[in-house]
């Protein structure tokens, strides 16, 4: 018995050693053999890693103003797990269509989603409606969330916002086709954010720790980090105030004429900054799934026009760089033969002998086509035409840049060339930098859209300095040109381009489109292109219609105004005042004049009144006092002779408020500040309306101004700027459709070319 407790204890016991022996020999293995395999399994069980994602660069304008940046993004989710078990799939369904308008069977199929093995998933997002929205659409399903918790009782109801990133362009639609966008899936489309991608985006970053069971960071446990890299910062040259300008100025033409499509460039042009640049039709980046089809094309760098008329600039650069441009020098207009076929002038009759300056003022094809074809070498046209950019892209840092196309190959061909028709299509950025070229004093610029780049992890700032392409024509001709360009505006057919106390230079163009081979009758490319002022050029804007709905419309009835329009409100946001030094290149046609404001201040009202009256200027005496304490405008500005002076004759305590109609912005803020009134402003221009109230501030007086859009006076029996007539006063057809501005395309017999306007 005893022997048998003995056996039992001593097998018990070499089992109980047997399996201690095991148990070391196995932490031995475990510990020491296989020590770094399971440090890593443990570690992968104690380490958590997360995306630190990187914050995409802003794009500003040239001012700093925001026109691109990435703010917080919300994406719905739901549970299909949640949902069904509390049964409010359907009340759930409901209220996600009414919120984010997705289609209730697409989220009920999201709502019942099973997995492979039959049970309903966990979490699905909802996209793309619920994909990336903003924060007033996230808070309204944040409370619906709060409120279905308090109803039903249950603190999971199945409903999620994903916080994430997204773009968001603060000033819609403006700029859309330089700035482009990025679309939900972080993928940049179009513009400065396609073409700098690389830049803008930077480099997600990515951070390791180790937890503990219940998954939180342990406290001096291993850390590593690779750092996030944020995208770097873009500032362009655009200037926001005159995109705004260029854009409303051409929003107003495009729903009056309903043109296929509508082109506005400005720009400096002694560095070829891009001021401003859009197309119509346009669309919204933060909201680019609703954009229709063609919307998103950028017409500035993509559209491919014969210019017309516009492009007669080359060739008069050209002549005169080549001395065979004589201003005095006769020829007979109408029609000239070319290789046996007739080219004629937009009026078929012409206007007879006349100088070769009067027929670039009435736009005369005749005239180019001995400047440009006759007096000089067709290898020698085609070499200033190259020089001047045309057929090659101008580098702008935007992807999709075409060339254009210049290549003529018959006779009349060549001869069509001179006045832009014909085997010749360019761009309107070309178009831009070439005028610009000869603005500048003969030097043509790679256009420019970004002025900065900075990088934020560190504060270091790369500028983007201007860049010449080449010489194209010496100063002496560009002076010239751009002297023979400013009669065109003040005398020829530019004339709805002319803005008082300003010199401006500038062609029209009127090209028939080519449908099918053939130049159709009625479908127009018209166009104005200029810059200003002409003794110190700050900007050059070119504008483009493509077939305003109007058969006789022009360059000058359609877009000539257009580019008075921006231009004037350019130049007045850049601070450039009206000079006294507008040459009198008018020849009757106009009759408004420009005038320095004389100092009639500490004068009796009696004889300033009089002082005005003998120089036809229009005055108002604000008060009741004899003698003249203030006058607005300040002494020495200059200013046309429909504006009006005010004459300040009591303090300003007693004084009423004046009518304020026709004043510029500034010289009404002044009156404002004068009379100590709080002033609040609509719009941009000049005062169109007044009224005044009584705030709890003290009295506010709310000003509503309007660009200038009043034509210019002019005499009896000439023709205003949107008609301009032609000479004989013909009303017949073919004097009719000699078209609002003056310079129709000519025609070329026998061969079916039409010819350039």
């Amino acid at each position: 018995m005893i022997r048998r407790i003995k056996l039992r204890s001593l097998a018990i016991g070499g089992v109980m050693t047997l399996l201690f022996v095991v148990l070391v020999i196995r932490i031995y293995v475990v510990q020491v053999v296989h020590a770094e395999f399971w440090l890593a399994k443990a570690k992968e069980t104690w380490s958590a890693s997360e995306k630190i994602p990187a914050v995409r660069g802003k794009i500003t304008d040239r001012d700093g103003n925001v026109l691109a940046m990435d703010v917080a993004g919300y994406t719905v989710a739901v549970s299909p797990e949640v949902l069904n078990k509390l049964g409010i799939v359907d009340e759930v369904v409901d209220k996600l269509h009414e919120l984010l308008g997705k289609p209730r069977d697409e989220l009920y199929e999201i709502a019942t989603k099973r997995n492979a093995e039959g049970k309903f998933f966990r979490q699905r997002e909802v996209r793309n409606e619920g994909w990336k929205i903003d924060k007033e659409l996230a808070d309204q399903i944040s409370a619906y969330r709060e409120e279905l918790r308090n109803r039903i009782g249950e603190k999971e109801v199945g409903i999620y916002l994903l916080e994430e990133q997204k773009r968001f362009y603060p000033k819609n639609s403006l700029a859309a086709h330089v700035i482009g966008y990025v679309n939900k899936a972080g993928e940049a489309m179009n513009g400065i954010e396609l073409s700098l991608d690389e830049l803008l985006r930077g480099k997600d970053g990515r951070i390791k720790y180790e937890r503990d069971g219940n998954r939180v960071q342990i406290q001096n446990g291993h850390v590593e980090i690779d750092p996030v890299v944020h995208g770097k910062n873009v500032q362009l040259t655009i200037d926001a105030d005159i995109q705004y300008y260029l854009e409303k100025a051409i929003k107003d033409t495009y729903d009056k004429y309903q043109p296929k499509s509508i082109t506005a460039i400005a720009a400096d042009p002694k560095t070829m900054k891009i001021l401003g640049m859009a197309s119509l039709p346009s669309y919204n980046p933060n909201e680019y799934w609703e954009t229709k089809p063609g919307a998103d094309f950028d017409y500035a760098i993509k559209g491919l026009y014969e210019p017309g008329s516009t492009f007669k600039i080359v060739t008069l650069a050209a002549a005169v760089e080549e001395g065979v441009f004589d201003p005095n020098e006769t020829y007979m207009s109408g029609s000239i033969r070319v290789a046996d076929q007739t080219i004629r002038d937009h009026k078929r009759e012409g206007w007879g002998e006349i100088t070769m300056l009067e027929g670039l003022k009435k736009s005369s094809n005749v005239a180019f086509v001995k400047l440009g074809y006759e007096k000089m070498e067709t290898s020698t046209l085609k070499r200033y035409i190259d020089a001047f950019g045309f057929g090659q892209p101008t580098g702008i840092p935007l992807k999709g840049e075409l060339s254009g196309m210049v290549a003529p190959r018959y006779a009349t061909e060549w001869a069509t060339l001179t006045f832009g028709q014909g085997r010749v299509q360019v761009t309107p950025i070309q178009q831009v930098a070439a005028v610009a070229a000869i603005a500048n004093g003969g030097v043509l610029m790679q256009p420019q859209l970004v002025e900065k780049i900075e990088d934020p992890s560190d504060g270091k700032v790369q500028r983007v300095e201007p860049k010449a392409v080449r010489r194209v024509i010496s100063e002496e001709t560009a002076r010239k040109v751009g002297e023979y360009l400013e009669q065109v505006v003040a005398d020829g057919t530019g004339q709805n381009a002319f803005i008082e106390g300003y010199r401006v230079a500038g062609k029209t163009g009127t090209a028939q489109k080519v449908v099918n081979g053939q130049y159709e009758e009625g479908k127009y490319i018209v166009s104005f292109i200029g810059y200003a002022p002409v003794e110190d050029p700050k900007i050059v804007v070119y504008v483009v219609v493509d077939e305003p709905n109007d058969p006789y419309a022009g360059g000058g009835s359609v877009a000539a105004p257009v580019f008075k329009e921006i231009t004037l409100q350019s130049l007045r946001h850049l601070g450039i005042g009206p000079s006294n030094a507008v040459k009198a290149l008018n020849t009757g046609t106009r009759n408004e004049k420009v005038i320095a404001v004389p100092d009639v201040t500490e004068l009796a009202v009696s004889q300033a009144r009089e002082e005005l009256r003998a120089r036809s200027l229009n005055l108002e005496v604000v008060g009741e006092g004899t003698t003249v304490l203030q006058q607005i405008p300040q002494p020495g500005t200059n200013m046309s002779l429909s504006q009006r002076i005010y004459l300040i004759t009591e303090e300003r305590s007693k004084l009423q408020v004046p009518d304020l109609t026709g004043l510029p912005l500034r010289d009404a803020l002044e009156i404002c500040s004068l009379l100590e009134l709080s002033c609040r402003i609509e719009g941009e221009g000049f005062v169109t309306e007044q009224s005044l109230s009584e705030e709890a501030g003290g009295r506010v007086l709310s000003l509503k101004l309007e660009p200038p859009g009043t034509p210019a006076v002019l005499p009896d029996g000439a023709a205003s700027d949107g008609d301009e007539a032609e000479e004989d006063g013909s009303t017949g057809e073919e004097g009719a459709s000699s078209e609002a501005d003056g310079e129709r395309q000519g025609e070329t017999e026998d061969s079916g070319d039409g010819g350039g306007g």
